[in-house]
């Protein structure tokens, strides 16, 4: 990977070093490799010669580039293989000979079938940290199935507990089921990098988008356990933390989450409502929860005689956690997301000032550039 560091910054990344053959496309491996690439790696992304990553024809497209693609392969290198090509699957042979790490996103079987099976690169290449994400995973009565972000959303229970309360099951706007799935890859290698180094041995790394969605339903696994009801959508608000919602200023939206005691009642002084702190139904968070509806009201009401930008201001004195309900734009002109570097530029003349997300991992002795290497381009096939 090209150095891209400016005058006086420190080193590209805690990964610099490590070489990471990517065979994944669209999303889930490619968000994986991405956080790989923004921690210092060298990434050598393998696409198929002639139609490349499925991402490539994924619009909006800026300058006949997708920018959908830009946005998850800036700064890797790419190369075009056909792995059923014998002088190709020499040419990734001997990049597997130099390789730390290799990522796939195949349904679970596909490798196999190639001859690249964990068995044989194992074998073959015994110090390689190999991650292979699926939609089911390598074992299992499902394992092999296709699966994309939507499929496991439902599958996973999110959209039976996201949307409207009492609404249909709704699709998280973000694809939590493919980048979910990257991160808890990028998590296993760097596990499986540590394995290495303390045994001289790769290690197989087998990430389920599935297995993930199950991993991040964190209340609705503990709530219908605890009392065998099946959890529903509720909007904005906490299934057990009152008030912890979005409410209606004068103007538009904000979110409150006063989650506790203390912060309710200074909400309570806040909006200059002090009967509400004394009303026995909103006594305890648990009575708060009960009755959440009847507590809605009131702070709706409340809150409804001044903008957000008031209560904004007003909240963030009292220490109350609150923010507004920003749209993308919104988030662009943010002077926090500004100042955390979360919103890069891509070094790239096709894309003239294309920002894309930048890297929430901030570590101390590495510079976070605020620029990320171009995107690239699908090279035509080497010749034999």
């Amino acid at each position: 990977m090209s150095d891209e560091r400016g005058p006086g910054e420190a080193s590209a990344g805690p990964l610099s070093g490590l070489t990471v053959v990517d065979l994944t496309r669209v999303l889930a491996g490619p968000y994986c490799t991405m956080v790989l690439a923004d921690l210092g790696a060298t990434v050598q992304k393998i696409e198929h010669p002639r139609h490349g990553d499925d991402a490539r024809s994924i619009g909006p497209f800026v300058n006949g580039v997708s920018a959908y693609f830009a946005s998850l392969n800036r700064g890797k290198h790419s190369m075009a293989l056909d792995l059923k090509h014998p002088a190709d699957r020499g040419r990734f042979e001997r990049l597997l000979d130099d390789a730390d790490v290799l990522v796939e996103n195949f349904s679970a079987g596909v490798m196999d079938r190639l001859g690249y099976g964990w068995e044989v690169l194992h074998a073959r290449w015994p110090r390689l940290v190999y991650a292979a994400v699926s939609g089911f995973g390598h074992t299992g009565p499902y394992a092999g199935r296709p699966a994309y972000d939507m499929v496991v959303q439902a599958m996973g229970g999110v959209m039976s507990i996201t949307g409207p309360e009492g609404g249909p099951p709704v699709r998280v706007g973000s694809s939590i089921g493919d980048i979910t799935a990257g991160l808890f890859a990028t998590v296993g290698i760097l596990a499986g990098l540590e394995h290495r180094h303390r045994t001289g041995e790769g290690t197989f790394v087998d990430v389920a988008m599935l297995d993930a969605q199950v991993a991040i339903l964190e209340n609705a696994i503990a709530r219908y356990q605890a009392n065998g009801e099946v959890p529903g959508p509720l909007g904005t608000r906490h299934p057990s933390i009152t008030p912890f919602a979005a409410f209606e200023a004068s103007d538009g939206r904000l979110v409150v989450a006063a989650g506790n005691d203390t912060l309710f009642h200074r909400l309570c002084e806040v909006l200059d409502r002090p009967a509400l702190a004394d009303d026995p139904r909103f006594a305890t968070n648990a009575s708060r929860s009960e009755h959440h509806a009847a507590l809605a009201a009131a702070l709706d009401d409340a809150l409804g005689a001044a903008p957000v930008a008031r209560w904004l201001e007003r909240l963030q004195a009292a220490g109350i956690p609150c923010g507004p309900v920003n749209d993308i734009a919104a988030v662009f002109e943010d002077p926090q997301v500004a100042a955390r570097n979360m919103l890069v530029t891509v070094q790239d003349e096709r894309l003239p000032g294309f920002r894309v997300a930048g890297n929430p991992v901030k570590l101390s002795g590495y510079a976070d550039a605020p620029h990320r290497g171009p995107v690239p381009d699908l090279p035509a096939p080497e010749t034999t």
